[in-house]
């Protein structure tokens, strides 16, 4: 019986030590990862950087829109120069010698050479 009772004691004694090792455990507190100031102040830069963000995408959007008017506002000057040379033309066409003395016999006026006027710049 001698080895049985000191077993029996060997193991209180390890219980007691796992009992004194685990009864001192210390409860760490922790740090902040970040100060209250830090977090204020990361606040801060976040926003200034989306407000930044957000402005260049509104000034890009508006240089596209006048870009974009630009480009119609051109578009519409090319088609009316057209529109003006094609007119030229037709007054080129339409204002020769030829054609005036034509409709000139159509609507039935006769040239008379003792009436005739020369003007001269």
């Amino acid at each position: 019986m001698g080895n049985l009772a000191r077993k029996l004691q060997q193991e209180q004694h390890h219980e007691q030590q796992k009992q004194m090792v685990k009864a001192p455990k210390k409860v760490k507190v922790r740090s902040p990862w970040l100060s209250p100031g830090e977090k204020i102040l990361g606040i801060i830069f976040t926003g200034i950087v989306c407000f930044g963000a957000v402005h260049i995408v509104s000034n890009q959007a508006d240089i596209y829109g006048v870009n974009k008017n630009i480009q119609d506002t051109k578009k519409m000057i090319q088609e009316q120069q057209k529109v003006n040379g094609d007119l030229e033309m037709q007054v080129g066409e339409l204002s020769t010698y030829e054609r005036i003395w034509s409709k000139a016999k159509e609507l039935g006026l006769k040239l008379n050479e003792n009436n005739v006027k020369v003007v001269q710049d």
